[in-house]
């Protein structure tokens, strides 16, 4: 879902820079919100590894890898792409709110305009509106809504329902997003409630997210979903994944499926040494064989939330 609506800052942003003049003097939410260097993810690469049987790529290595790059990489996105804009001159000042734009360009379909308010406690709320211009008279809608604190902590909540509205030809997402960031702590958690199509049923979905990097580059990650994830049944079903690795890359996975319309709960493990390759596969309903030894794995207990 994530990855729909920065197509969307993109594009605002842009606007925003070839609008304005660069100068020294920017906005000071720009110095609490972080910079590229701030928010860069340091998952282990798989770069040079040796898809799965022992020896080979770990294939939850590579599924954990995936979603941490995009819902990290979302977010750093958005908090990226916000600060960029705020290094720009604002369009227009009233009192604590400051505001850049309305923006567009003659193809874009939609305008925008980043909204930054100072608060009494020293944090800033900010929002990034939108409004289609393929409708006459169309309201402004807040796209992404945020609270910034100097210590480079904060949260925003995306919208893709008004993305949707705002500008259909380049969001086709449903639902909603909270996240809740920490900079200085490397932690990350993020809610989604979204609405998914199965053979043209909206079915509901919720996603939860939490992620740990410590300073050597160790890391824990936990996705959950809850939703309907087992055919035939439409009930929804709970499917938790963990991911803890070491700071050489090694690192152990471990799933649970249960509730919903599973006639038993279904856990797998699966581990994998410094170069990502397997050493250790088990589950529980014979998906596959079990393979390696559960001596090889980096944590030694599956510890499930």
């Amino acid at each position: 879902m994530m990855k729909r609506l920065t197509l969307a800052v993109a594009t605002a942003t842009t606007l925003f820079a070839s609008a304005c003049v660069q100068q020294d003097d920017s906005h000071p939410v720009a110095k609490v919100l972080p910079t590229a260097d701030q928010v860069k993810i340091k998952l282990p690469d798989q770069a040079g590894a040796k898809l799965a049987a022992v020896g080979e790529t770990a294939r939850w290595y590579v599924a954990t890898r995936d979603i941490t790059r995009t819902l990290n990489g979302g977010t750093a996105f958005v908090l990226v792409l916000v600060h960029t804009i705020v290094q720009f001159p604002p369009t227009s000042t009233d009192g604590a709110t400051a505001v850049w734009g309305p923006h567009h360009d003659a193809l874009d379909p939609a305008e925008w305009r980043l909204t930054v308010t100072e608060l009494a406690d020293g944090t800033y709320d900010w929002k990034l509106d939108g409004h289609s211009r393929t409708e006459a008279n169309a309201p402004w809608e807040t796209l992404i809504d945020g609270n910034a604190n100097g210590d480079r902590t904060g949260s925003f909540h995306l919208d893709f329902d008004a993305a949707e509205r705002v500008n259909p030809r380049e969001n086709d997402g449903r639902g909603q997003l909270d996240v809740t960031y920490d900079i200085p702590n490397r932690a990350l958690d993020i809610g989604a409630d979204g609405v998914e199509d199965r053979d043209g049923t909206p079915t509901a979905v919720h996603y939860d997210y939490g992620y740990d990097e410590a300073a050597d580059g160790a890391g824990d990650m936990v996705f959950q979903i809850h939703g309907d994830t087992e055919d035939p049944g439409t009930a929804a079903e709970e499917v938790t994944l963990r991911s803890r690795w070491l700071a050489t890359g090694a690192g152990r996975a471990d799933l649970r499926a249960r509730s919903g319309d599973l006639a038993a709960e279904v856990t797998a493990s699966e581990c994998w040494d410094g170069t990502f390759g397997r050493v250790f596969y088990a589950d529980s309903a014979n998906w596959q064989p079990t393979e390696g030894t559960v001596g090889a794995c980096a944590f030694a207990d599956a510890d499930l939330p």
